[in-house]
This record gives structure tokens, sequence and C-alpha cells, in this order.
């Protein structure tokens, strides 16, 4: 989406507005963006996935105990509330289904035995925007807009400090907490937003216990600023040849497909031959944590 930005005596200027899950989808695969955010009607996909249906119950039951007042945010409210939030799609059947139910009961309860809970965040899947000029700092004249939905947003002191829960099959580090553009963009757009500080970075995987954390510098943040604006304009540059064409052939030159591994559990893999052909498809099943 393009917005039209106006200043006196400076020509206007397109501002492109970006996110994290946008930009992902571009690097990862030109073609699934094109189906995801261009096609109109958006083209055949795969089902639900039931790592997907266990994160999204997971970070819901999280969100749901930070609503709940202090003294009742305990270990078995928060086993009751992944209950209360639980669906079984994308899983092989119900028995498959009640075994991670019971795992991520174990998880928050966990959680919450284990971490502080008593504070209150200032941010529960909190969407966040910024324009920002990654090249000449925070008041020169923007060049995109960042935007996104942090899972949860604490202040610490007198700076703010970015949350993202994870349910994979691999505990993070911190080399992937500095590395995560989407969490560099959500710290900059937080700051901005929320007008505090905000370095700091945490990965917090469940299903390990573990806080993979990472201080970002303001050269840090804003390399990936500049990662994210080559992003955005190869995106630019890509739709509007295929709104210049319009032909099917300018659709396949502008957003080519990236075939890879990816292709097994791509959500567009019933509307791209290319990722047919690239990889066997995966059980709706096969990327939960053993």
């Amino acid at each position: 989406m393009e917005q039209i930005g106006f200043e006196f005596d400076v020509q206007p200027r397109r501002l492109s507005k970006v996110s994290p899950a946008r930009l992902a989808t571009f690097d990862d695969c030109p073609r699934r963006y094109r189906l995801a955010y261009l096609e109109r009607p958006t083209p055949q996909r795969t089902g639900p996935w039931a790592h997907s249906t266990l994160g999204a119950v997971v970070h819901n039951a999280l969100r749901a105990l930070f609503d709940l007042p202090v003294r009742k945010r305990t270990p078995q409210r928060a086993a009751a509330l992944v209950t209360a939030q639980w669906k079984d799609a994308g899983f092989a059947d119900a028995a498959q289904a009640a075994i991670y139910r019971e795992r991520a009961q174990g998880w928050v309860s966990d959680y919450v035995e284990s971490n502080d809970v008593e504070m209150d965040p200032v941010g529960l899947e909190r969407w966040v925007s910024a324009p920002v000029n990654p090249e000449t700092g925070e008041h020169a004249n923007p060049t995109m807009i960042i935007e996104g939905r942090a899972d949860r947003i604490d202040q610490r002191g007198r700076e703010l400090v970015i949350v993202d829960y994870k349910t994979g099959k691999r505990a993070p580090d911190e080399h992937e907490a500095r590395a995560s553009q989407a969490l560099a963009m959500y710290a900059v757009a937080a700051a901005r937003t929320l007008r505090m500080p905000c370095h700091r970075v945490e990965l917090h995987h469940l299903p390990s216990g573990t806080i993979a954390a990472a201080e970002h510098t303001p050269d840090s943040l804003r390399r990936q600023l500049v990662r994210a604006e080559e992003t955005a304009g190869d995106v630019r540059n890509a739709t509007d040849t295929l709104e210049a064409a319009g032909e099917q052939d300018a659709a396949d030159s502008a957003f080519p497909p990236r075939p890879s591994r990816r292709c097994s559990w791509c959500d567009f893999r019933p509307s791209c031959p290319a990722g047919q052909q690239a990889a066997p498809a995966s059980k709706s099943w096969d990327l939960l944590a053993p």
C-alpha cells in the first residue's frame, strides 16, 4: 500500500508502508508475496497447520493472562486459558491434539511459575507504526512507514522492551534475537509510538523455558532499517512493473518463485506448480516440535 506525503517546496514523496511479515514473505519468495498480498481473489491455499494453531493458542492464552488482575495470574489459570483457547485445526487427530494441548498447558504454567508476570505490559498485541528515514535519522524526511503488531511491550525502568513468544522446535539464541528484522522494527516503531527509548529485544521460547535477549545500538537498528528499505524498494519496483504490464508473464517475471524446501509447507502450494515440483508436500503436523 502506498501513501502520499506533502511538504511545502518539496516534491510529493511516496512512502511505502512495510511490515516485518510482508518483507519476510518477499525475501523468502516473491511469488508467495504476490499470491498473498496482490492476487484477488486470493488463490487456493492449504488447510491449517498444527504448529500455527499451537503458536496462536499459546499467544492468545498469554495475552488473556496479562489482561487478568495480577492476583489471578497463576500457573493454574494460565493452563486453563490454554484449554479455553484450544483448537484442533491441523493436527493429525484428536489424540495428537490432546498431547499438544497438555504440553502447551505445561509450557504456559511453567512460564508463569518462572517469570515475573506481576507487571502490566504497556502493550499486548500492540500495533505500532512510525515514519522513518534509515540514512539520515529520526528528524529527516521519512522514506517509509514501518508498522507491525508486537506480542508484548514491557516497560522496565525508563526503557521499553520488545517480547516475542516462540513455540518452535529449536530454542533461539542471542544471535537470532539480534538478527531479527521484525524485533528491530518493532523496537524502532515502539520507541516512536510510545515516546520512550527501546533497545532490548527478547525471544521467549516456551517449550524450553529459555529467553534469548539482545541489546540494540542505534547503528544496529539503522542497519536493519536500511535492509528493510532495500527490500521495500524491490517490492515497489516489482509491483510497479506488474501494474504497468498487467499480464501473467509480467507477474511471473516481476514476482518469480524462489523454490526451496520451504515449498513443502507453503500455504500457497496448491496454487504454485513450481513449489509442487521443488519439494514433496508436508503433512499439516510435520512442523510440530517432537
